[in-house]
């Protein structure tokens, strides 16, 4: 039993300790197989759900997790605030601290939900921002638990551009002691600070993080292999240019066999099938991603649970 998590932001992994992503892992695998143990967790509570980016998986997941926990949801589209245009993020975040109990925001800049969080008087979710997706990684490792048990020692390798799943991907999984490999072109290599930090925190795990060019050397001996998108939102004027340079990080067969027999394969979608990963391998025997959409809900509920206060 514990409220240590009780009020507490998600603004990135590094937010939380080792042993506090561990607490919010078990939270989540315990709602997905008992979700009536938080039914009424958010009874007569509201989320504001903040919109700077369209979604699938996101709005459904939260709009569906709020409600089935007995709360009550708003979806409000950039027309209805225009953060920074309209209205400044400190005075979105003093009136909804008003009127609501908790905030997710999906954003495109970073600075964007640390204002939100650092102005609300209620705790604030990032459901994405140009710099992390820390909800898609806890769900991811809740499908990498599910799927191959104790995380600590496998290995999870990542090709592709190094944007902000890359980097919470890296973060969780040095927390949790796997190691994690990013195979990706010159010139898109996750962020420094955010590889600087990992690599602190292996060093107290035990775990090791390897960032190369070449993508074979990547998802040799990994356990699980890992793309996105080569083009994210907000970069479309790139999208030609990356299509010359990423092919050889087509997530197919053979970068697949060069796996551990058994490698899972990952993705956060949407996917850009014939882009980033082949239909051969995305609708093969060893893909999970559409697990890992499900467990978008049961991951994102567990936050929303732990800081409404609810006691594991």
């Amino acid at each position: 039993m514990t409220t240590i998590l009780k009020n507490r932001y998600l603004l990135s992994i590094d937010d939380y300790t080792s042993e506090e992503i561990t607490l919010i892992l078990a939270a989540a695998a315990e709602i997905k197989k008992r979700s009536y143990r938080v039914a009424n967790i958010a009874s007569g509570m509201t989320m504001a759900m903040i919109f700077e980016k369209p979604s699938l998986r996101t709005r459904v997941t939260f709009e569906t997790g709020m409600t089935q926990m007995g709360g009550h949801a708003i979806y409000l589209q950039p027309s209805d605030i225009g953060i920074g245009k309209r209205e400044t993020a400190k005075d979105v975040a003093l009136n909804l601290s008003r009127w609501v109990n908790i905030i997710m925001a999906r954003v495109f800049e970073h600075k964007t939900v640390e204002e939100l969080a650092y102005n609300a008087t209620i705790p604030v979710i990032n459901a994405l921002s140009d710099y992390e997706h820390p909800c898609q990684a806890l769900a991811d490792f809740q499908t990498i638990i599910e799927k191959k048990g104790d995380p600590k020692g496998l290995t999870l390798a990542y090709v592709g551009d190094g944007n902000n799943v890359t980097h919470s991907l890296m973060l969780l999984a040095a927390k949790l002691g796997t190691n994690i490999r990013v195979g990706c072109p010159a010139g898109y290599e996750p962020d420094e600070a955010v590889t600087a930090r990992t690599l602190a925190i292996c060093k107290e795990t035990g775990s090791e993080v390897i960032i190369t060019a070449d993508p074979i050397e990547a998802v040799t001996g990994a356990d699980a292999i890992y793309t996105d998108v080569w083009t994210s939102m907000g970069q479309e004027e790139e999208a030609e240019k990356r299509k010359q340079i990423f092919p050889p990080y087509q997530l197919n067969s053979r970068l697949l066999n060069a796996a551990n027999p058994g490698a899972l394969v990952m993705h956060c979608m949407p996917a850009h099938r014939g882009e980033e990963i082949t239909d051969e391998v995305i609708d093969g025997p060893q893909s999970v991603v559409f697990d890992e959409a499900e467990n978008r809900l049961h991951a994102q509920k567990a936050v929303i649970a732990l800081a409404l206060g609810w006691k594991m």
